[in-house]
């Protein structure tokens, strides 16, 4: 069996195979440390310049030994640089930890990191066994999203992570697919409202609609009305379910079809069909799955995404041809994948 250069760079980086496994298995010692550091909000504390540990630990009360312990370890792998005398400053990777700065990865790392989604995938051998996400386990009845109505941190963080990556996807998206034939796009499952915001800059034009569920529509207007957008962006509350606004130019669902069985996808997707006029476009802002799995950082991002999707939410991620019968099942024809310079493709679709 042939070995791709590829492969070789990602499964054996000089080190005995051995060892290498075990530096797989003890990845979640830094995804703790960084969940950690990002919840204390070291990466702020040291937004002014290097701090000793102990000075740290005032500030965060915590016991400064065991910080400092913990900052070796993310000085080890470049968040953190340790210097003399016990002192800590920032690297550029540990820039992106603050919560003030452009692009940052904060609320990202307390939401990736954190227990909700760790404690998910202890019961990874449950999913695997059923085929189900891991809460079916103790709310057969219930779904991923849930328990955010009841949690505002944590849908706040929820909201931050998913807009963590907006503004670099917005533009890659409005690079790479012509919005200028539309008047009016459709957000369905647009959160915040950040993708959205990002594609109206780049359309002058273009106007629309931010549709989610009632308490995230209350947080998306807060967001449109801080980026100067409320006179040509809408927000609308309720289950794309039931129903999505009627009569616009295209419909956009940005990572909203892969956290869904494909029996769920495709009732959200009928009912976008329901909605639209017939010149309408769907277009869905996703990765495509690989035809083939190697150890490219594409396949390794798509494939650990598809698993996070199976014991996080249930859905998954899709290939080219399990998106076509997708759309076949929910009454569109997929018409073009159109990739951009993110991770993501803008898969259009036209009412058949």
């Amino acid at each position: 069996m042939s070995t791709t250069t590829e492969q070789k760079t990602a499964t054996a980086p000089g080190l005995p195979p051995g060892l290498l496994l075990y530096q797989m298995s003890i990845g979640h010692y830094v995804s703790r440390a960084l969940h950690l550091a990002a919840k204390l909000n070291v990466a702020d504390l040291l937004a002014d310049g290097p701090r000793a540990a102990a000075d740290l630990a005032r500030a965060t009360e915590t016991h400064a030994p065991s910080l400092q312990r913990v900052l070796r370890l993310l000085a080890s792998v470049g968040v953190f640089e340790e210097q003399d005398g016990g002192r800590f400053a920032l690297t550029p990777l540990g820039e992106l930890l603050r919560s003030d700065v452009t692009g940052s990865a904060r609320a990202s790392v307390i939401l990736f990191a954190g227990t909700r989604i760790q404690d998910s995938w202890k019961d990874l051998e449950y999913c695997v066994r059923t085929g189900n996400p891991a809460f079916r386990r103790t709310s057969p009845d219930g779904d991923a999203f849930t328990a955010l109505t009841s949690d505002p941190e944590a849908a706040a963080i929820f909201d931050q992570a998913m807009a963590t990556f907006a503004p670099q996807t917005a533009a890659a998206v409005a690079a790479a697919y012509d919005f200028g034939a539309f008047e009016r796009v459709v957000d369905v499952g647009g959160g915040n409202g950040a993708i959205l915001v990002g594609i109206l800059k780049a359309n002058p034009r273009l106007r629309g609609v931010v549709f989610d569920q009632p308490h995230v529509a209350a947080r998306a207007r807060e967001h449109v009305a801080a980026a100067g957008m409320a006179d040509r962006l809408e927000v609308a509350g309720g289950s794309f379910f039931d129903d999505v606004p009627p009569g616009a130019d295209a419909y956009l669902l940005k990572h909203v079809i892969h956290d869904w069985d494909d029996d769920q996808a495709a009732a959200i997707l009928r009912r976008c069909r329901a909605a639209m006029p017939p010149h309408a476009k769907l277009l869905i802002v996703e990765g495509v799955y690989p035809a083939r799995i190697d150890g490219s950082l594409a396949s390794r991002g798509a494939a650990a995404n598809d698993v996070n999707m199976l014991v996080s939410t249930g859905g998954r991620q899709r290939s080219e041809a399990e998106f076509r019968s997708l759309y076949e099942a929910s009454g569109f024809r997929l018409e073009r994948i159109v990739p951009t310079m993110a991770p993501v493709c803008v898969i259009e679709g036209e009412p058949a």
